[in-house]
């Protein structure tokens, strides 16, 4: 057994801490369960097939009936269950004052909004309020509410070697397609509104079922090619840097030579406990990973998160 396998945790689980702002100021969602008899937050384990982000947006949905979208990501919780370590990841998520929230019969039997210094006191188990500490640092700084820039390498392609026509033509593989799939379902862990990719076909074909399935239009920019970024680097950079003044939650899908002048402009922006989490290294990414950046809405340009995604594992 290698020293990985050895340190991972037996199980893996994920949930959101949703929050809303009404009269009464920030609220956040605590949940009892009677199997437990404890309160905590929304969550589940992870299920065989699904990423961990999937994980937290199906638990909320099922345990409170509410329909997430991922923000910043919070504490990762550890402790000891009798299958051994158990590893929780949790998510900001705003919810709308209006929206209602429901038990899922089978495990909650009930749910209150309530303030955090309540919610601080309700929850059982200690290792649940380091979450809640992250979400008051963010709301109190202003950050709480942010968009998404997510960079998407393209999907394992079909190889070099075996393509005869045009570059730009190159499909994606197999595995590649199966790639694509999970990214389109990540994806909807955020909603991005707004898709940014290189022309060639193997980008096209990364985002196209997300752009299909969600009635949006894929905006093709040339300067996000192998062979125009390596005649005009700065046109690239240029574009990546135009994302952080948008206030639209962005995906950009491109190529691994073009990711070391992406990441030189999002460095440029990150504050340094993020900066050492942002490869440096080739190729960078690997097909299909995405990083996710959280931008603060309030501070404009304000990174507050970066999380690098895993691509589906063939």
């Amino acid at each position: 057994m290698s020293d990985d396998s050895k340190n991972s945790p037996a199980v893996v689980a994920a949930g959101a801490i949703c929050w809303r702002e009404s009269s009464a100021g920030l609220e956040v969602l605590v949940i009892h369960r009677p199997k437990y008899d404890d309160w905590s937050w929304p969550k589940g384990k992870q299920d065989d097939g699904e990423s961990i982000a999937e994980t937290a947006v199906r638990e909320v949905r099922e345990e409170v009936g509410l329909k997430i979208l991922l923000g910043s990501p919070l504490a990762r919780t550890k402790y000891k269950v009798s299958r051994g370590k158990k590893e929780v990841h949790y998510w900001a998520s705003e919810i709308s004052p209006g929206t209602t929230a429901k038990e899922d019969a089978g495990e909650v039997d009930r749910l209150e909004w309530v303030r955090p210094d309540v919610a601080r006191e309700r929850l059982t188990n200690s290792s649940d309020r380091l979450p809640l500490d992250r979400l008051l640092e963010l709301h109190e700084a202003g950050d709480l509410r942010t968009r998404q820039l997510i960079v998407v390498r393209h999907a394992k392609a079909k190889p070099r070697s075996t393509w005869s026509r045009a570059e730009s033509d190159r499909p994606l593989a197999a595995t590649g397609k199966r790639q694509a799939h999970a990214v389109w379902r990540l994806l909807d862990a955020w909603k991005p509104g707004k898709i940014v990719s290189s022309p060639w076909l193997r980008c096209m074909q990364t985002v196209a079922g997300y752009a299909k399935a969600n009635g949006l239009g894929i905006k093709e920019k040339n300067r996000l090619t192998e062979a125009e970024h390596k005649r005009k680097p700065a046109k690239a950079a240029k574009l990546m840097e135009s994302l952080f003044e948008s206030n639209h939650s962005t995906v950009l899908c491109t190529h691994r030579p073009v990711l070391p002048t992406i990441l030189k402009v999002i460095g440029h922006h990150l504050p340094k406990d993020l900066r050492k989490s942002l490869p440096t290294k080739d190729p960078y990414l690997t097909p299909g990973q995405m990083l996710v950046l959280n931008i603060s809405l309030k501070h404009r340009d304000r990174v507050v998160s970066l999380e690098k995604i895993d691509p589906f594992d063939d």
